[in-house]
């Protein structure tokens, strides 16, 4: 399995200085990637009354594209992955040309993770229609797809039109991978149809095992006529807290359901700084390597 790391970013500074030497720690213990998530705004609850997401307004989420251009320059060895990029809540010809950058930048190295949301707070912010972000979805998939490929295209879909026009430059990966992050069933069904790899947040519906989950994936793979040793599976080793004995037997776990990539999170256990967090990388690598 390839392994990455999270970038913790809510549990260490927010300057260029911090985030460069994650970063370059990642890449220098054999880290193969770097994984962020996308927020763009977070919620107030003193304006929304019963608020109990995490995602608040002082919750730090650094904008995913800007970040990845910054860490191809400083720590060009990494690929770099979205987990996920809330795309119904953006334009996606934008998207599309944000993430060929990216892809440019980074020498090929972008898996763009995308989901469908979950916040209609930043729907509104960003005046996207959060009721039919699923159905929006799919056609974004296939115009990203498209302009990823082709100098110029032509495209008329339901929620997009594209009249003659291209991205320039084009990436090196034609299309940029694309893989999806979801938990409900419908979610995890239509990654099977259109990603290119699967990122398993929890058990479909938040019900039985990861071994069950994965189970059905391969089925919904077979129903749609792919072959599921051509698709990706990427899930996660939460380390900021657990005993290394506890990190060895997820990633083995993982190994035996046929998880092609996995990554290592470090925040949640009440590590502070980036020290701190490269600390803890350097622990989990010295445990995988073993």
């Amino acid at each position: 399995m390839q392994i990455g790391a999270v970038l913790p970013q809510t549990e260490m500074a927010t300057d260029a200085a911090s985030i460069r030497d994650v970063a370059q720690a990642m890449q220098d213990l054999g880290y193969e990637h770097l994984v962020t998530s996308d927020h763009v705004v977070g919620a107030n609850p003193d304006g929304h009354p019963g608020w109990t997401r995490p995602q608040r307004h002082t919750t730090v989420v650094h904008e995913p594209f800007v970040l990845f251009g910054f860490i191809a320059g400083v720590a060009p060895k990494l690929g770099m992955l979205s987990n996920v990029v809330i795309m119904p809540q953006r334009q996606a010809t934008l998207v599309a040309k944000q993430a060929a950058e990216a892809d440019l930048l980074s020498g090929g190295k972008l898996r763009l993770g995308l989901g469908i949301g979950w916040n209609p707070v930043e729907f509104e912010a960003l005046n996207e229609n959060f009721k039919n972000r699923a159905r929006r979805f799919e056609e974004q998939i296939d115009l990203m797809r498209k302009l990823w490929s082709d100098e110029s295209i032509s495209y008329q879909g339901q929620y997009h039109t594209v009249t003659a026009a291209g991205i320039c430059p084009l990436p090196i990966q034609r299309p940029v991978p694309v893989w999806v992050g979801a938990t409900a069933e419908a979610a995890v069904k239509r990654a099977t149809r259109i990603a290119d790899g699967y990122l398993p947040l929890a058990p479909i519906d938040g019900k039985g095992t990861f071994a069950e989950t994965i189970e059905r994936v391969h089925g919904w793979l077979r129903e749609a006529g792919r072959d599921p040793a051509t698709f990706g599976i990427e899930p996660r080793i939460n380390a900021g807290t657990g005993t290394p004995d506890e990190w060895r037997k997820v990633y083995e776990e993982w190994q035996g359901l046929g998880a092609t990539h996995i990554h290592v999170a470090t925040g949640g256990g009440g590590l502070s700084g980036a020290d701190a967090h490269i600390q803890r990388l350097r622990e989990v690598r010295e445990v995988l390597n073993a």
